[in-house]
Formats: structure tokens, sequence, C-alpha cells
């Protein structure tokens, strides 16, 4: 196939139409065509010719040149593409490095082979530009609703024509009883946007909570005015749900106004959802209010929660246990994920269990330890003693408020104690020694004799080792694994050694050895408070 005259202004044309059908700009389809035919030409003038085509955007007339580039006389390397600065002496009067020299050279018949490789380069710069203007006009819409046409299902995967490109809504993002067949209309959430070289760029959801957040927003005016807040929420796609809002204006009711009048606003939501059912749930800033309104419908006897190991403990009458457990464990889980604490749900019986145990093992330890008869132990816990050292060092005041004591009881209460903590730290430092702990790790300052009987036992014998650990191999904390909270248990964790605590330990080990300089840390310190002080101006203001 010649580029004749005949069938010049057909490359214009035919740029158009591909152009205008793939909506892309006809110049990209130029250029995918220039680089086509220099690619045949290449084949039939040799792979080492440079050479380069250009066409006419006002005549379709294609020209091919042959490019030489004058190089230095060390660097030449290829004839055809290359020149000596005296070799361009024939075609230039003062030739430098780096200049080209252009000559025109006829056109090439393409063959069946040469038209089939133009025809795929063509193809290839039309996809990828096609791609690059999808991205373009997709990427700042990640986070938002869009409506699209189903085109056709491959794999479960739902294809999704939305307008200006394609959506793919993967089989996981789909709500579990939904089926769709061409040309069914679908309402989605652009989960994410991404530059991928081939496959899908715009990836689309159905479960993804924000997409319920969105459809509230546009079913509820407040939402979308800034007047409500979503601050939560939680899915069992399909199944169930839980949204917390809160109302900045006094006068507006968070709840009622999702629910709209007789309950319009959250019906239309249910509708889009396939009949999901949402509980709509006020937010409050106080975590152990807003639980017990996101464990609604079930009512709440107490709340007790622990905010270093971010675990809450709920207790419920015993008829409520099921409601607050909900379906398969439904009404607690969706809990959880709306508060973001792991929700340990108790009877009250089994919480009046658990405190006769707790009650029952602290008594007996004053017993044994302190030589007390059983109601004289009893007298210690009811007053709030949980341990010998509460006991052995706490002002002797304290103790004199308990009937029965006077002060010569107190000092032989305190005396007791501290004889037997002291003989606990005597064996302690005994056995931590025959385990072969090293002096320097026992005259470390903030280390009971029982802390470094635990180091000891798990091979931490000298300060080095001990300069070597994470602040959390001490103190214990909670890793995120496939979105389940573990506990990871601290070798000081017993003795109630905080992260920060473990932190400032093992920093001063390190001073102490000379691997950190305390100027550095009094820098650290320094921009850490201010930075701290930046962040409450921000929050004042």
């Amino acid at each position: 196939m010649a580029i004749t005259s005949a069938n010049q202004l057909e490359l214009l044309q035919t740029a158009e139409a591909v152009a205008r059908e793939k909506m892309i700009d006809p110049d990209l389809v130029v250029q995918a065509m220039e680089e086509s035919l220099a690619r045949a030409a290449k084949s039939r003038y040799g792979s080492d010719m440079d050479i380069r085509v250009a066409i006419d955007r006002r005549t379709g007339r294609a020209t091919f040149t042959r490019v030489r580039t004058v190089v230095a006389d060390d660097e030449l390397e290829n004839h055809h593409a290359q020149l000596t600065v005296a070799q361009a002496r024939q075609y230039m009067a003062e030739p430098q490095i780096g200049d080209e020299i252009r000559d025109e050279v006829p056109a090439v018949d393409m063959g069946r082979i040469d038209a089939q490789s133009a025809k795929q380069v063509i193809l290839q710069k039309v996809r990828e530009a096609e791609r690059d203007r999808q991205y373009e006009d997709f990427k700042d819409r990640a986070g938002t609703i869009i409506n699209g046409v189903v085109k056709r299902e491959e794999y479960g995967n739902v294809i999704v024509d939305i307008g200006r490109g394609e959506g793919i809504l993967r089989r996981n993002e789909k709500i579990g009883r939904e089926s769709y067949r061409p040309n069914d209309r679908i309402r989605c959430f652009i989960k994410d946007v991404r530059r991928e070289t081939r496959g899908p760029q715009v990836f689309l959801s159905r479960t993804a909570p924000d997409f319920m957040a969105e459809l509230f927003k546009m079913e509820v005016p407040e939402i979308y005015d800034g007047i409500i807040e979503i601050k939560a929420v939680a899915r069992d796609p399909g199944s169930r749900a839980k949204i917390a809002v809160i109302s900045y204006d006094n006068s507006i009711d968070p709840v009622g106004a999702c629910v709209g009048m007789r309950g319009s606003r959250v019906q239309a939501v249910v509708n889009e959802l396939q009949g999901e059912k949402i509980d709509i749930i006020p937010w409050n800033e106080d975590q152990a209010t807003f639980l017990v309104n996101a464990l609604q419908p079930a009512e709440v006897s107490k709340v007790v929660i622990d905010e270093e190991a971010g675990k809450i403990e709920v207790v419920v009458p015993d008829e409520q246990l099921s409601l607050a457990i909900g379906r398969r464990g439904q009404n607690v889980r969706l809990a959880s994920q709306l508060t973001g604490l792991d929700i340990d749900i108790l009877t009250e019986a089994e919480e009046s269990q658990r405190r006769q145990a707790e009650f029952e093992e602290r008594t007996r330890l004053f017993m044994d330890t302190l030589d007390l008869d059983e109601f004289f132990a009893q007298l210690l816990v009811s007053e709030g003693f949980t341990n010998l050292e509460e006991v052995a060092y706490v002002d002797a005041d304290e103790l004199l408020v308990i009937d029965g004591v006077d002060e010569g009881t107190a000092s032989e209460l305190q005396a007791r104690a501290r004889d037997y903590l002291e003989e606990q730290n005597r064996k302690a430092l005994e056995h931590a020694r025959e385990l072969g702990v090293e002096d320097s790790l026992v005259d470390f300052e903030g280390l009971t004799p029982q802390m470094i009987e635990a180091l000891a036992e798990d091979g931490i014998k000298t300060l080095e080792d001990f300069a070597t650990c994470a602040d959390w191999e001490l103190a214990g904390g909670w890793t995120t694994v496939n979105g389940e909270r573990v506990k990871d248990e601290g070798l000081l964790e017993k003795f109630d050694v905080s992260l920060e605590e473990a932190q400032a330990l093992v920093m001063s080990a390190r001073v102490l050895l000379g691997w950190v300089d305390p100027a550095d840390l009094e820098v650290e310190e320094s921009e850490a408070d201010e930075a701290d002080a930046d962040t409450d101006e921000e929050a004042g203001a």
C-alpha cells in the first residue's frame, strides 16, 4: 500500500473518525500513524537508519525524512544515522556536534505484514491515549457516586459503562444477592482510580461504607450542607448497617433528619442497598455513651473501658445477651467497627462471678502473705487494696480508716508486707544471678528484682541486651492482623509498665552505654514540645 495523493486525505479522515469514537485528541491518532509509518519505513530502509515521518495536518501528505546526527569522531558508532564533523561539511558550512542533517526519502510501499504492524501500533497508541484520557477524567472523582450501565459480566466481575470510560465492579464489591444483566442501570461508589498499564483503572464498589455515607449525603440536605456530619459507618453489606451522626445545630435532631418524614430518606437508601437494615445512631464524644447507643436495641447495664488495651467490656442483663450479640455476632461486630474498640460482652451474672473470683483471690493473697485471718483480709480488699505494694508503702492514715485498725496494727501490717516483699526481691535476684544476669543490668535504675528475673528468663542478661529491646517488647501492645486486633505480650507487662515508661527505660540504657547523645534527646524533646504547642494552638483556633 503506497501513500498516494488519492488516500492522503483518508489518513486525516480516519484519524478524525477514530478520535471522535474514542473521545481522544485527533493529533494523538495522527502521531500514532506517523510512528507506524516510520516503523514500516525502517523495515524497508534498514533498522539502523533514523527515519521519521511527518503528516501534514492540513493536506494529509506524509513526508519521509532520513535524519543523521553530527557526533565527535570517537563517538561515531552508526554510519547510517550519524556523521562526523568532517563528513557533515558536505551538507552545511559550519557543522556543530549535535546538529541534524535531514534528507527527504521516497515514501515506501507497505506490504501486508507492514500494514498489519502499522495497524497494531496505531491501535496500541490509541488504547494508551484512551486510558490516559480516562484516568485524567476520573482521577478527581474517587470517593463519589456515579451512575452507569452494565455492559457485561466477566467471571463474576461486572464491567460498567460510566460515560467516558469503563469501570469494574469486582465480585467482592457487589452486595451478596445482586445480579445484573446487560443494559441494567447501576449506581456505584468510585472506590479507587489508578493508572494501570493494562486492565481496569476505575474500581467501583457497592459494599464500601463510604457508599452508604454518600447516599445519605444525596438524600439528606443537612448532611450535604454540613449541618449534620456522618462520623462513622459500619456495614454488613446487604444485611445490616450502623451509621453514627452528629448535628452542629441544636435545633436539628440528626437521627430524625436522616430518617426523614415517615422514614422517606432512610428508605430511599435502604431501597438502593437491596433492603439493608440501617441503624442510625447519635454520635457522642464519650466512648461509653456512644457504645451504649451503638449496641441498640440491647440495653446496657455497665461499661468498663481499658483505653490502653483498646478494649471495652459491656455488662448487659442476662435476658439481653442474645440481643446485644445479634444474629451470628452481627450487632456487636458492627458496634465494634463503629467505635474502633474490641468489645467483650458479659452478663450481669458472669460479671458478678468474676468480681467474686477477684475478691477471693485478693483475700487469699493477703491471708497467705500477711498471715491474716479471712475476715481481716476481706476488710483490706473491701477498702480497695489490691496488692502487697499498696499495703507496704501506702500512707498509714489510709490503713487507720479500716474498722479495728490502730497505729500498732497498721505498723505491723506494713512491716509484714515489706518483709515479704524484701524476701521475694532477694529470691528473684538470686534466681536472676543463677541465670547469668550481669551487674550492669542489676544496678540499672528503674528495674525491680522481679523485672530483672523476668528479663533473664527471656535471655536478656546485660544492659546491652536490654538497650536493644523495643518499647513494645517490654510493655506489650496490640497489632491489627487481617482486621482483628491481636495482643502482643510484653516481658514487663505484668508489672504494669506502660509504653512510655518502657521507652524511657530503654533510652536511659542507651544513654548510659553511650549509644545516644543526651543532647540529641533534649533537642528531640524540645521539638516534640513545640509540635504539641502548635497542635494545641490550632485546636484552640
